[in-house]
């Protein structure tokens, strides 16, 4: 049962991501984007900066429905939009997911 139990674990490790769409004039960004990264770090999770001035970050960004920066997506799911969240709310956003 462990071991099943840690291949599930893996398995939502494997498919949750976070991303963090930014513009390079967005005062919070870099804030944003230094939270997630170390967000992501600390629980293993693959980390992706967007920059929705570019065609292909402008692609995603319409793919997640972002209009304003920063912007931060777990997995499919956008957990902020044009907000900065703390260390802390995005931490709990990330082991809601994790705990599924």
């Amino acid at each position: 049962m462990r071991l099943r139990s840690q291949q599930l674990f893996k398995n939502v490790v494997d498919e949750l991501d976070v991303k963090v769409f930014t513009l390079p004039t967005c005062r919070n960004c870099p804030a944003a984007k230094k939270i997630s990264q170390e967000v992501a770090q600390k629980y293993g999770l693959t980390f992706r900066e967007i920059d929705i001035s570019t065609p292909d970050g402008q692609l995603d960004g319409l793919m997640y429905q972002i209009l304003s920066t920063p912007s931060i997506a777990l997995g499919e799911d956008v957990v902020s939009r044009g907000k900065l969240l703390s260390r802390e709310e995005l931490e709990a956003e990330v082991r809601k997911r994790l705990d599924r």
